[in-house]
């Protein structure tokens, strides 16, 4: 799958809508591909305690529930800002979850870029 189609499938998958009046989902979401082949997808949730998660949080854990941790590409999108990289929380996620993740390929706007490139320097 080439990134283009995974793009398209986070810019679908977005759905901003508040579930309260202080908490906010889908404002951002991610598409990632595994090295099977599968594509996982997910939303953030804001909440105003820091209890919620990014889009790369929920389509990994999507992965996970299906048994598969091998990411070979990931996207993520904002409804406001368009592409966008994944957060440090997230880089750092996306590799202790396989240690193979580091040589993933993630979508930037301007490129594309290896999670080691994203990550030089691993809490590991």
């Amino acid at each position: 799958m080439e990134f283009e189609e995974l793009y398209k499938i986070a810019k679908e998958t977005l759905n901003p809508w508040e579930l309260t009046e202080d908490t906010y989902s889908g404002k951002v979401a991610a598409a990632l591909l595994t090295d099977k082949g599968n594509v996982y997808k997910g939303v953030n949730i804001d909440a105003p305690c820091s209890i919620g998660f990014c889009a790369e949080h929920a389509a990994i854990a999507a992965m996970i529930t299906a048994k598969e941790s091998r990411i070979t590409k990931i996207v993520s999108v904002s409804a406001k800002h368009g592409i966008i990289p994944p957060c440090g929380r997230c880089r750092e996620f996306i590799y202790q979850i396989n240690y193979e993740n580091i040589n993933c390929e993630v979508m930037l706007a301007d490129r594309i870029v290896t999670l080691n490139q994203l990550l030089p320097d691993r809490w590991k």
